[in-house]
């Protein structure tokens, strides 16, 4: 976690793709690692209280594994916080990378504030979580 900085796009994008070669050196002394995509995303988060988590995803072949969007949330929840400002996704190669539906589900399901958390798209574009989860089953259910 890094505390309390302020952060711009382009740097908390930076930071999500250095998390990556970090995984992916850790990922290349294991030759098990090799053939999986260990390390291949990586993520950065701003929270409420502007605190800075990282997260990367680990997938193997066998189907276990998560997304780096659910490694830097657990890590913000670990140290107290719900609420995401903003989040960024980056391959390894740098790519802009949105949230899958299960990441984009699980951040809404954590804390409903986070409908409105920015969403780093590619091409310099950003769009906030409610808009890229339309219709959500959750303004539907009546149990």
């Amino acid at each position: 976690m890094i505390a309390k900085t302020k952060i711009s796009d382009a740097d908390l994008l930076k930071l999500a793709v250095e998390v990556t070669a970090k995984s992916q050196q850790t990922a290349q002394t294991n030759a098990a690692w090799k053939q999986s995509y260990m390390g291949y995303v990586g993520c950065a988060l701003i929270s409420e209280a502007g605190n800075i988590h990282t997260g990367v995803v680990l997938n193997f072949q066998n189907g276990i594994g998560f997304c780096a969007e659910h490694s830097a949330v657990a890590e913000m929840v670990k140290n107290g916080e719900s609420r995401i400002v903003k989040i960024a996704g980056a391959t390894a190669k740098g790519a802009a990378l949105p949230p899958c539906g299960r990441c984009r589900e699980m951040m809404i399901q954590l804390d409903p504030k986070n409908c409105d958390t920015e969403v780093l798209l590619p091409n310099g574009q950003s769009s906030n979580l409610k808009e890229l989860i339309p219709n959500n089953w959750q303004n539907y259910w009546d149990g």
